[in-house]
């Protein structure tokens, strides 16, 4: 799917896909997740789902094991783990072309750059650096669950954030069991921000368990 073409379908969607029907942002046991990427397709089609990505750890392993079905409802992703000024932040990669060599270079070299929380804290990536590549890479960079960072000002973050090439922000997430107690900004402000610099919305479940 090309670029504008996807970016035109996540438009499409509204709050009530987002919480019904589109997963974009699902964890395999390719990284930290507990389902295969078979049994992910298998349930995102038991529900009747309209679009999902595995959105794996610092790889694209989820994506190519869980590609072997062909499904139309699969969209390439990864989640990358970042730094920006001492925070901890994570950036969601849709639609890129998996061959581009210069994304290549900030896959996970291992497993345990994947799987592993504290492996992977030992290869925290650069967001300008991943946004750029995944730009390059014909793909959408996108802020994962933006309530949880702690930055005292999240609006200046995403404003530096979109400066380098952001295009999109994890809006319709639920926010349940740590994410909940880790929590230091609200939907509202996070949708206030999406509106003020014209980023794409999206969403997803984040799980990591048995079940979408």
């Amino acid at each position: 799917m090309k670029k504008e073409e996807l970016k035109n379908k996540l438009l499409s969607f509204n709050e009530n896909d987002y919480y019904s029907s589109v997963d974009l942002h699902i964890h395999s046991n390719e990284s930290d997740g507990e389902m295969t990427p078979v049994e992910i397709i298998i349930n995102a089609q038991r529900k009747y789902l309209k679009l999902i990505s595995v959105t794996d750890h610092n790889t694209i392993d989820g994506y190519l094991n869980t590609n072997i079905l062909k499904d139309d409802i699969l969209i390439t992703g990864a989640e990358f783990d970042c730094l920006y000024k001492g925070v901890l932040i994570h950036i969601l990669g849709y639609g890129f072309d998996i061959d581009n060599e210069e994304l290549k270079s900030l896959y996970a070299k291992n497993k345990s750059g994947a799987k592993h929380n504290i492996c992977r804290l030992f290869k925290l990536r650069n967001p300008k650096e991943v946004i750029e590549k995944i730009n390059k890479a014909g793909g959408i960079a996108v802020l994962a669950h933006p309530c949880c960072y702690w930055a005292y000002d999240l609006n200046k973050m995403v404003k530096e954030l979109v400066d380098m090439g952001l295009e999109g922000i994890e809006v319709y997430y639920p926010y349940n069991g740590l994410r909940r107690i880790v929590k230091f900004h609200s939907r509202k402000e996070v949708t206030e921000i999406a509106d003020k610099y014209n980023l794409i919305k999206t969403g997803g479940t984040d799980t990591h368990g048995r079940k979408l």
